[in-house]
């Protein structure tokens, strides 16, 4: 862990923000050894909310953009507003000596030109960046990894992965998240859930998934047909040739926050559930028997607190992430640094175009 002083500034003071606060403010409970972290500035577009944000949760300033980008103390910067001003911001934060360290919230851009320019700009800058694909970070998820990469599973055959919610079935949800129904890939199921399910096929099968097809379904009134409530991809990895399903729903009735993983290989199958988080299970051909790893809380050998066999929250991830972030050593963690966030943004901008030939095809 770094011993340098953190001093954060927030590009956004929304939901989101808030769990980010929550995670910096709680690493001192989880981990041994964390640096001092200072909250400095916020900055969103209306001030109101910014000042509320800030006095709720301790920041020194409330500033506009303009004031943000001038501030010299902030060296450490989380990217936290809409997705369509990710790009902006991450070029303003690149350009401020000060910072040397960047946290973007996914999707990291918006189009084409963004990711190309994206690539360019961020691999000259030698700043750290991390990209916001918490999930990574479950417990359970980091020792299954740790588990697949072993390889005594083999190699790869096919997989599915769903991240479902069912919360836009009503309009009351919806109409409370209008700017969340813009079209793909800059909104839609599959820029805004879907992207974390390519970040967990990647960080398991790799970088260079490939997209070979695309539909969606679910139709209201007050929804943009170009934004998809479900959406459901073919992807295939060239290289090994494995295959597979990758679905994201807004609209799955009775789901709550469902993320799901099977991979099916030449000597047996791996499977994780966001609905039984303590755990993942896998199947050996050799065995024929199925094994439970319990894993809990436990993030040995770097913590296990409050215990390692207590299951562990949503914001649980995130606080493991900021832990990275900042300079923690993890060696079984697969850290999404902008590449792989760029990755990712490549399969979503993708899904848009697969998901327009599809409505071309059904009208």
């Amino acid at each position: 862990m770094v011993s340098e002083k953190m001093v954060i500034g927030f590009l956004g003071a929304g939901g989101i923000a808030r769990a980010h606060a929550f995670a910096l403010n709680s690493l001192r409970y989880f981990y041994p050894e964390v640096p001092e972290i200072v909250f400095e500035a916020v900055c969103s577009a209306r001030k109101e909310s910014r000042d509320a944000f800030a006095t709720k949760f301790g920041f020194k300033k409330s500033l506009s953009i303009e004031e943000f980008r001038s501030n010299t103390d902030i060296n450490t910067v989380l990217i936290l507003g809409p997705n369509k001003v990710h790009f902006e911001h991450l070029k303003m934060a690149l350009e401020m000596p000060s910072v040397s360290r960047i946290y973007l919230e996914k999707p990291v851009c918006s189009n084409l030109e963004e990711e190309l320019e994206m690539a360019k700009i961020a691999g000259e800058s030698g700043k750290v960046i991390q990209i916001g694909f918490q999930y990574l970070q479950t417990a359970s998820v980091r020792e299954a990894l740790a588990f697949w990469h072993s390889g005594k599973l083999g190699n790869p055959i096919h997989f599915d992965l769903k991240y479902y919610h069912g919360d836009y079935l009503q309009q009351s949800y919806r109409n409370k998240r209008v700017t969340r129904l813009t079209p793909a890939p800059d909104g839609g199921a599959m820029a805004d859930l879907g992207s974390h399910g390519i970040s967990l096929l990647m960080a398991f099968l790799g970088e260079n998934l490939q997209i070979t097809s695309a539909f969606q379904a679910g139709r209201f009134a007050d929804v943009p047909e170009d934004s998809d409530l479900f959406s459901s991809l073919s992807l295939v990895h060239p290289e090994n040739f494995a295959a597979g399903i990758m679905s994201a729903s807004r609209i799955s009735s009775g789901t709550g926050d469902l993320v799901s993983l099977e991979i099916y290989a030449e000597k047996g199958m791996l499977r994780y559930s966001s609905h039984s988080v303590d755990y993942f299970e896998y199947y050996l051909e050799e065995t024929g028997q199925w094994t439970r790893q319990v894993v809990g809380s436990n993030y040995l050998p770097i913590s296990s607190f409050p215990s390692g066999h207590v299951p562990p929250g949503w914001l649980r991830s995130m606080i493991h992430a900021h832990y990275i972030f900042l300079g923690g050593k993890d060696s079984k963690a697969f850290v999404p640094e902008l590449k792989h966030g760029l990755a990712v943004q490549r399969i979503v901008r993708e899904t848009a175009k697969f998901l327009k030939a599809y409505r071309d095809l059904i009208h």
